[in-house]
């Protein structure tokens, strides 16, 4: 893993000194809600098999996102292997971050990476179909709906009777071939 380089972000591998910061956004129901329903994470409670990650900062795949003009903590983005040719995009953002873009700015330099230098073939990421802000983020870094399938979780969340959607981008799509 590198450190990105965004016009606002760097992106740095993560790193336990990142912790503190992972579980602050884990605690704020609006980040929450689409993966869990909502509700503060409370680790010591949480199950090891939730199906949301909960960063340590030990993580492989995960990069933390701080402003590059004065080191802000911003959120998390992660490319996370599925396969030898396939990664999964993720991202967490702190709630005062979103609507400026930053989602999309951290997101196209994963992606990018991922194309150039992780040597994947296919990227996809997920969500919930009614989460239309994260859609958006999909769709402006060229990212295509795939298709939509039920959701799966043990526990019910509201919205989720509508699925969880899937969109991809495969590296000739990226490099317009």
């Amino acid at each position: 893993m590198t450190v990105l380089q965004t016009m606002r972000l760097t992106l740095s591998p993560c790193t336990p000194s990142d912790r503190a910061d992972f579980i602050d956004l884990e605690r704020d129901p609006e980040v929450m809600r689409f993966l869990n329903g909502g509700y503060a994470v409370n680790r010591e409670t949480t199950s090891p098999d939730a199906t949301f990650l909960m960063p340590t900062g030990m993580e492989p795949y995960i990069w933390t996102a701080r402003r590059t003009a004065n080191g802000a903590f911003v959120g998390w983005f992660c490319l996370w292997p599925e396969g030898e040719r396939l990664a999964e995009l993720g991202y967490r953002l702190r709630r005062m971050e979103w609507g400026q873009g930053l989602a999309s700015e951290g997101a196209l330099a994963l992606v990018n990476w991922g194309f150039e230098s992780g040597q994947y073939d296919r990227i996809a990421a997920t969500t919930m179909a009614i989460n239309l802000g994260s859609r958006r983020v999909m769709e402006k870094i060229g990212l295509s709906y795939a298709r939509t399938v039920m959701y799966d979780g043990p526990d019910p969340i509201v919205g989720s009777e509508h699925g969880e959607v899937w969109y991809e981008l495969t590296r000739s799509e990226w490099s317009g071939g």
